[in-house]
């Protein structure tokens, strides 16, 4: 009877111990769902929510946040999912806050991830629709790379060909078993070092002979610094401007002048055409000259006649004397 009684405790105490440790898994169950914590609902809105279900998870920023409770089909565009969400992150999550679709690793189960916005905003509260982001679908990165296969067999085989071709080409080899070639590309190479310091060396001289002419040293600093210079070429060139104008009025004169001769010497009237054209004043002139030069001929002989005169001697003597003096 007492062994009956101990078996009958023990195997109450057996199926209580399980009771309580099925109370505490469905409670760990239940929390880690927010079955019996405090929630509030978030919902977003996708075209396409690539495999996610109710129960998976939600993060924000990476940390649990609550869980997917409902996923309902609104119209063929438009699928919308009511998320379960911890109380403990209404101080957290804004109203400007980005939902996107991830994986638990590459191949893992889909989970929800609330991206918080750097902008300051409103705390979202419940009910509220979050923004969506569109995230890479395994598909899309398995046809991408599919692409990108395709590429690179292209590139390897037409590698794959130049090298062929290259192997084929007996000029290449030809050209790169040439010794003198290496020789060759050295001279070139020391040619254009020298090249190249001379031009830096010019650059420099370069170099002085502007900042020489930016401080008015040499005839071209002088030329582009000095003020009064360029003052002086322009009155120089206004001068030669003056003097030009009035060149130009005096050819118009001398043209006048000579249009005005070339009338009279036309004409049968003027002095100009009697002295040119008339040769009876021409022999007139001639005669002049002829007694002029008579009469300066008997001049100086009365005038030597006169030195002779014993009255004009002395006087005359006297003069020549003065003349002496002076000299």
């Amino acid at each position: 009877m007492t062994k009956r009684i101990t078996n009958t405790v023990k195997t109450g105490i057996f199926a209580l111990a399980g009771l309580l440790f099925l109370v505490v898994l469905l409670y760990l169950i239940g929390k880690n769902r927010n079955l019996f914590g405090a929630t509030y609902t978030l919902k977003a809105r996708f075209d396409n929510v690539q495999g996610v279900v109710a129960g998976n998870n939600v993060r924000f920023a990476g940390i649990e946040a609550g869980t997917v409770k409902k996923i309902q089909i609104l119209n063929d565009t438009v699928i919308e999912v009511t998320m379960t969400i911890d109380k403990k992150m209404l101080s957290v999550i804004h109203k400007n806050a980005v939902v996107s679709i991830g994986t638990e690793g590459l191949v893992g189960n889909k989970v929800v991830n609330i991206i918080p916005a750097r902008q300051p905003s409103d705390l979202a509260a419940e009910g509220d629709i979050l923004a969506t982001k569109k995230a890479v679908s395994t598909d899309e990165m398995l046809q991408t790379l599919y692409k990108t296969n395709n590429d690179i067999a292209e590139i390897a085989t037409e590698l794959k060909a130049t090298v062929q071709r290259v192997n084929n080409s007996s000029a290449l080899w030809t050209l790169m078993n040439d010794m003198s070639i290496p020789r060759d590309l050295k001279q070139s190479m020391s040619n254009i070092h020298t090249a190249t310091s001379m031009a830096a060396g010019t650059v420099d001289q370069l170099y002085a002979i502007v900042a020489d002419v930016k401080k008015g040293k040499g005839n071209a600093g002088i030329l582009l610094r000095d003020s009064s210079l360029a003052k002086n070429m322009n009155e120089a060139i206004l001068k030669i401007q003056s003097v030009g104008d009035k060149a130009d009025s005096l050819a118009t004169e001398l043209n006048n002048m000579v249009a005005g001769i070339r009338q009279d010497i036309n004409s049968t009237k003027g002095t100009v055409n009697v002295l040119l054209k008339d040769t009876l004043m021409a022999q007139k002139l001639n005669q002049a000259l002829d007694n002029i030069q008579k009469g300066t001929d008997g001049f100086n002989q009365n005038m030597e006649a006169l030195k002779h005169n014993f009255l004009f001697r002395n006087y005359f003597k006297k003069l020549e004397k003065q003349k002496k003096k002076q000299q």
